[in-house]
C-alpha cells in the first residue's frame, strides 16, 4: 500500500482525507492492520489500480524510481535468495563510495532543481529506502548470485555512478571514480568468491532485459526491468513490474540458470572486468 501511495504522487494526507480517515489510520493500515474490503475497493479506485495489485496478487506495476525502491525493499524482506540477471551492479554488494558519489550527485542535482525544497526531499526519501535496503542485507544475509552486464559495467565506467545528471565537474568525477572503485571491488568478489555471494559477467550476449528473481520460504517474486539503484528519485522513464505467478517464475528460472552456466566466472571475470577498468582509461 505504501509502495503505491508513492506510485500514485499523492500525499498521505491526501489520500486520508478522500477516504475519510485519519493520517494515522491510514499509516497503521500501511503496516498491515487489518482493513475493510470497501476501503480497500475505495483506495484501489483513488490510486487507479485494481484492488488484487493493492494487495500484492497479480501484477505490481511501477513508473516512479522512489515506489519502486519501497516495493523492492518489501519483497526482500521476506527473500532468501536473490538472483539478478543484467546491470552494471549488485546493489547490496556496492561500496561506501557508490553511496557516498550517489548522494552527492542527486544532493547537488536537487540544489540545482526549480523546486529545491521538494527535489532534496524526494533525494533524501531515496537514499534512505536504499540505506534501508543495505540493512536489511546485513541482517538477513541472503545468498546473492548475480550475473552482470559487460556493456552495462563498461557504460558505468565511461559515464560514472548516477550518469546523466547536470552536476559540477568535481561531482562528476567522484562518480568517475566511484565507478572504477566499484568495478575494482567487483572483480576482487568475482575471484574471492565471499561467502554468500556469487558474482558473474555475461560477457557474449548482453541480457536484453534485465531482471532478478526473489525467492523466499513461502513465496517467490520477479522483478522484470527494475530501476537501477543511481536511477535519480524524480528522473526515470520506463516501468518495472513485479510479479509471484509461476509461470513468469519458471521462465526466468530457465533464462537465469542458462546464463549462469554461460557466465564468465572466477578469475575469469575478474581479469575481463579489469579489461574494461584499463580500457576506461
Amino acid at each position: 500500500m505504501r509502495a503505491y501511495r508513492l506510485e500514485s504522487g499523492l500525499r498521505a494526507e491526501e489520500i486520508a482525507a478522500r477516504l475519510g480517515v485519519s493520517r494515522a489510520a491510514l499509516y497503521r493500515y500501511e503496516k498491515g492492520e487489518v482493513i475493510k474490503l470497501d476501503t480497500i475497493r475505495r483506495l484501489a479506485e483513488l490510486l487507479k489500480i485494481s484492488p488484487l495489485s493493492l494487495l500484492g496478487i497479480g501484477v505490481e506495476y511501477f513508473s516512479r524510481p522512489v515506489a519502486f525502491q519501497e516495493r523492492l525493499r518489501q519483497v526482500e524482506e521476506q527473500s532468501d535468495q536473490l538472483l539478478q540477471v543484467g546491470g552494471a551492479v549488485c546493489y547490496q554488494t556496492t561500496t561506501d563510495a557508490f553511496d557516498g558519489a550517489l548522494a552527492e550527485a542527486w544532493t547537488e542535482a536537487a540544489d540545482a532543481a526549480p523546486e529545491r525544497v521538494a527535489a532534496r526531499a524526494a533525494a533524501d526519501q531515496m537514499l534512505g529506502m536504499l540505506a534501508a535496503r543495505k540493512k536489511l542485507h546485513a541482517a538477513r544475509k541472503p545468498t546473492i548470485i548475480g550475473i552482470l552486464g559487460e556493456a552495462a559495467l563498461a557504460r558505468m565506467l565511461r559515464e560514472g555512478v548516477a550518469p546523466g545528471l547536470q552536476v559540477p565537474d568535481r561531482t562528476r568525477q567522484r562518480c568517475l571514480a566511484a565507478a572504477r572503485t566499484e568495478a575494482e571491488a567487483i572483480a576482487a568478489m568475482m575471484e574471492s568468491v565471499p561467502i554468500g555471494v556469487q558474482l558473474g559477467l555475461a560477457s557474449g550476449v548482453e541480457p536484453a532485459a534485465p531482471f532478478i528473481l526473489l525467492r523466499g520460504r513461502e513465496r517467490a517474486h520477479v522483478v522484470a526491468a527494475p530501476f537501477p539503484p543511481d536511477t535519480p528519485p524524480q528522473g526515470g522513464i520506463g516501468v518495472a513490474s513485479i510479479t509471484a505467478a509461476d509461470e513468469a517464475i519458471s521462465a526466468h528460472q530457465r533464462v537465469a540458470e542458462a546464463g549462469w552456466r554461460d557466465a564468465l566466472k572466477g578469475a575469469a571475470a575478474a581479469a575481463r572486468v579489469r579489461e574494461l577498468i584499463r580500457a576506461a582509461g
